[in-house]
């Protein structure tokens, strides 16, 4: 089975983006960025994206609908899975705070967080994230 991805530039973009914060040893900045792929996508545009509002479930959505729809059938499962990302040292605030760890039976102090992943075959594909 084949899955064509949707083409998305900025999703590119933000994999080389990505990728060059991965593979830097020293300071990374949008004109490093662009230099390094030879002025093809220019410093602004980098900016642009890093400036542009925090994404979404809904626009994770948006980006694997089409390939949901190439692969859904009957015989697929909804996977959804709670976890929590154990933040003991750190400050409460909007996001950290106090959560039932069903793994331990504790209190633990940590980032809650749902994820939606659609499985059918060998193919998963991420469809939300709250």
């Amino acid at each position: 089975m084949t899955i064509h991805p949707p083409k998305c530039l900025n999703a590119t973009l933000l994999d080389l983006d990505v990728d060059y914060l991965i593979s830097s040893f020293g300071a990374t900045t949008a004109t490093g960025l662009s230099s390094l792929l030879d002025g093809e996508i220019s410093h602004d545009k980098i900016t642009r994206l890093l400036a542009s509002p925090p994404q979404t479930s809904m626009d994770l959505w948006l980006l694997v609908k089409p390939l949901v729809r190439q692969v859904e059938s009957e015989d697929g499962v909804l996977i959804l899975d709670d976890s929590i990302s154990h933040k003991p040292s750190t400050d409460e605030n909007d996001i950290i705070g106090w959560h039932y760890d069903h793994t331990t039976g504790l209190p633990v102090k940590g980032i809650n967080f749902l994820t939606a992943l659609y499985h059918r075959q060998k193919v998963s594909l991420p469809i939300g994230v709250q």
